[in-house]
């Protein structure tokens, strides 16, 4: 047996990516079906003027991999593939195209929409046969660069270091976006506005601790490019959900000094954001975008993975000849049958957790990674390794529960710890508080109140399942009216119809499920227009809207402006506005002055009473004998609900009483009365003594409140009737 030198005995088995050693660098990529590989190190003042050229070695388990003296952080690099190119079998390998690589750390550079950046030929209108000849011209000059950056030494503070570890009892989300969170916000400097810092500014902090929030999620910060197709229009995708690098900050949200400065300034600047926001006590969620890649269909463009290797990254439909299965509507899906898909995924996802120290993540279009070469499955490797890996160990995981492949709707069929945005609760909230009463405004009937019911008390039908049943608890349930996709609070209840022209697709983008209501007129009413008078209505309507939100068992997720009624003047896909369309406005004069104090206090009342914050699933019994049941259903009348009225469309109005478990001694009572008339309802029976109006939806300010005090209203005993105004809803509690 030859012996084993001491280099080669200390010599580590390739990580993929780049990372920095004593002498230089070591560099892996996955590449399977690739003849050779080359580590393209570009020089020059323009970073593409001279290109160093390394062959790499391998490929060992489908990695290439290198190691180069001399080489520092800051290098520019990229990859280029030979191979086959035979798109009919799914191969496109085109060592024209220099390659972005998956695991690089940082990017530089903006990418081009021209012919350049094709792996097949296309003419100047970008259009060409995908199964056709490969494209020869370089692409160097026309895509970001890869960029070596070195984690061992980072400055500033480490922001996995001080996570303020929020239980999920007492979380409140917050879903913003970098940029459009503080592009107009007054105290924010001009420097800072849109950027990383900015969301650890003072007086942002100040905003959301004094509304109440406790988790920042943010759209997503992946390094991210635009479709050419928005391009051609003068559009850029604003959200984000279209990825280049699962590793990489998107160097755009940093100040412009970071930017100047390279890829590990603008790494260092999301870091500091992130440990400041963790020393006001706020977590930092991330929505993250794994299931799909920004190069599109087979048409789309030439960057990374397709060059890599298209059939061990894409799911393919088996077809002759090849074709991309799409369950994402993007155009591909990556492909999690293949366990260097999954490592890739995990990877990542340590890295923003150890060296981002990101305390969440936001799964979008979860359904995609859980595919196996069946459907969906729970017991998915990827899924089952992120609840066991260590390092994401109380993080909170976040599933968007649905895809647009077969069988994609899976809400409450993701294995704990995960918990999964609730349509259901966003649909059940909009049909009873808008869209039954527009139909009933008309003389139609609407929906049963059994549905609000439930998830107004934590949607045990959906999250209930699993083994044991009812384990997930009702913190499983992330309950939301609206978020970054759809209408904002204040447009749902001014438009019945969205008005997405600016999109530039003829209004046919969109969801058309909407449940909104405009109250009778389409779009804004000034103070001295004819219809001013429904003005009051559509305030009332927003704060039943944001209460069911609050005051609901779950998780609520409030999407950045709600509570100022922010407007995007009907646009209800806005995500390639990158416009004050799109941006949170501050203004806090007139009614959205009274609008966020009445967010504050409703987030107030839910952090300071037990009985609004259980984390488990409802018996409807008491936990022990001598004690109140821990949820009771009451009718207008002070009877307890029976089966008959549960199925009865025409009863619009019922009382909700839930119980703290113990050791906490805490009830609450919620009036719900989604008629269209006043309704006298008697107080719910209750043994702890007179309850105390703590709210009511018709205040246009709490502090309203005073006045019903002054005014003798604010207590009344079980039994007493007292006039609920119409669409309206009240919480009382024990004093």
């Amino acid at each position: 047996m030859r012996p084993v030198t001491p280099t080669a005995a200390r010599r580590r088995p390739p990580r993929l990516g780049v990372h920095v050693t004593d002498e230089g660098i070591e560099a892996a990529v996955l590449a399977p079906h690739a003849a050779a590989v080359e580590l393209c190190l570009l020089d020059g003042p323009d970073g593409y003027r001279t290109e160093r050229r390394v062959m790499m070695q391998g490929p060992v388990h489908g990695v290439w991999f290198a190691s180069v003296p001399g080489v520092r952080a800051g290098q520019r690099y990229g990859f280029r593939a030979h191979g086959a190119w035979d798109p009919t079998n799914g191969l496109r390998y085109n060592p024209a195209k220099l390659l972005v690589d998956p695991y690089a750390l940082g990017l530089l550079g903006e990418l081009g929409y021209g012919p350049e950046t094709y792996g097949h030929v296309v003419d100047e209108k970008l259009v060409g046969d995908p199964y056709g000849a490969a494209d020869r011209r370089d692409s160097a000059a026309h895509v970001p660069h890869s960029v070596v950056v070195d984690l061992r030494d980072l400055p500033g503070p480490d922001p996995a270091a001080n996570r303020p570890w929020v239980p999920w009892s007492r979380t409140v989300v917050y879903e913003a976006h970098v940029r459009g969170l503080t592009m107009l916000h007054p105290d924010v400097p001009d420097e800072l506005r849109g950027t990383y810092a900015g969301l650890a500014h003072p007086s942002v902090v100040d905003h959301l601790l004094g509304l109440g929030v406790t988790a920042l999620e943010l759209l997503p910060i992946h390094a991210s490019t635009t479709e050419p197709h928005l391009v051609a229009k003068g559009l850029t995708n604003y959200w984000g959900y279209s990825t280049l690098g699962f590793f990489a900050p998107h160097a755009a949200y940093a100040t412009k000094a970071a930017q100047a400065a390279g890829p590990a300034a603008v790494l260092t600047e999301l870091r500091t954001a992130v440990h400041a926001l963790h020393e006001a006590g706020i977590e930092v969620l991330l929505d993250v975008v794994y299931n799909h890649t920004a190069e599109g269909g087979l048409p789309g463009q030439h960057l990374s993975w397709r060059g890599l290797d298209s059939t061990h990254y894409y799911a393919h439909d088996g077809g002759v000849p090849a074709r991309l299965a799409d369950v994402t509507g993007t155009g591909n899906t990556l492909d999690f049958r293949r366990a260097e898909v999954v490592r890739m995924t995990l990877d990542s996802l340590r890295h923003w957790a150890e060296v981002v120290g990101v305390d969440g993540y936001r799964f979008d279009l979860a359904v995609t990674l859980g595919r196996d070469a069946v459907g969906f499955t729970s017991d998915h490797p990827v899924l089952v390794a992120m609840t066991t890996d260590p390092a994401l160990h109380g993080l909170k995981l976040v599933a968007e529960p649905w895809d647009v492949g077969p069988g994609g709707w899976r809400t409450g069929q993701f294995p704990p710890p995960f918990a999964e945005w609730n349509d259901r609760f966003r649909n059940a909230v909009r049909s009873f508080w808008l869209a039954d009463p527009a139909r009933a405004a008309q003389g139609l009937p609407g929906h049963r109140v059994r549905d609000l019911a439930t998830r107004l008390s934590g949607s045990v039908d959906l999250f209930g399942h699993g083994d044991p049943p009812l384990a997930r608890g009702t913190v499983a349930s992330i309950n939301f009216v609206t978020a970054h996709d759809g209408f904002t609070l204040a447009d749902l209840v001014a438009y019945d119809h969205k008005h997405n022209l600016a999109n530039g697709e003829h209004n046919r983008d969109g969801s058309d499920d909407n449940r909104s209501w405009n109250h009778g007129v389409e779009g804004p009413v000034e103070p001295d227009s004819p219809a001013a008078d429904i003005a009051p209505l559509r305030r009332r309507s927003i704060r039943n809207l944001f209460a069911s939100l609050v005051l609901a068992a779950g998780t609520p997720m409030i999407t950045a402006g709600d509570e100022l009624g922010r407007t995007q003047r009907g646009n209800n896909n806005a995500y390639c506005q990158d416009t004050e369309l799109s941006w949170l406005s501050w203004d806090t004069t007139g009614w959205r002055h009274d609008l966020l104090s009445t967010a504050r206090w409703l987030l107030t009342l839910r952090r300071e009473r037990p009985a609004l914050r259980s984390t488990r699933f409802y018996t409807g019994r008491p936990p022990r004998a001598g004690l109140r049941a821990d949820l009771a259903w009451y009718d207008a009348a002070g009877a307890p609900f029976d089966h008959a009225r549960w199925h009865d469309a025409s009863v619009r109005t019922f009382q909700m009483v839930r119980t703290a478990p113990p050791p906490d001694v805490d009830a609450v009572l919620l009036v719900v009365n989604g008629a269209l008339s006043e309704v006298d309802v008697t107080l719910a029976p209750d043994e702890g003594g007179a309850w105390r109006l703590a709210w009511d939806s018709v205040w246009e300010h709490p502090r309203e409140e005073r006045a019903a005090a002054i005014a003798g209203t604010l207590h009344a005993a079980p039994g007493t009737t007292t006039v609920v105004e119409p669409l309206s809803m009240r919480i009382y509690v024990q004093p």
